[in-house]
């Protein structure tokens, strides 16, 4: 059961400042919502096999073939600066 010092005691953490009417309001609201919740404690889960999403999720992989479709002297070409066979940039300060 949620008490107006629960509330209060919340609020204080999230600092924020609640008038007496929020008090009572949130603290109604707060009660109502663990009352939903503790509805889930009636439902039978025995048979159902524990998950991590609601949907069942499958990531599709697609095989790792090395491709090389330009060569590094292509590349390079289009480098402004070349130093050592590497692209040459401004040094950031």
């Amino acid at each position: 059961m949620i008490t107006i010092k629960d509330v209060e005691h919340v609020a204080k953490l999230a600092r924020l400042e609640l008038t007496e009417e929020e008090k009572e309001i949130y603290t109604k609201q707060l009660g109502d919502v663990l009352k939903y919740v503790d509805q889930m404690n009636e439902v039978d889960t025995s048979n159902i096999k524990p998950m991590s999403h609601a949907v069942d999720f499958v990531n599709v992989m697609r095989d790792d073939n090395v491709v090389m479709e330009q060569t590094k002297e292509e590349l390079m070409a289009n480098a402004p600066l070349e130093e050592d066979g590497f692209f040459k940039v401004p040094k950031i300060n």
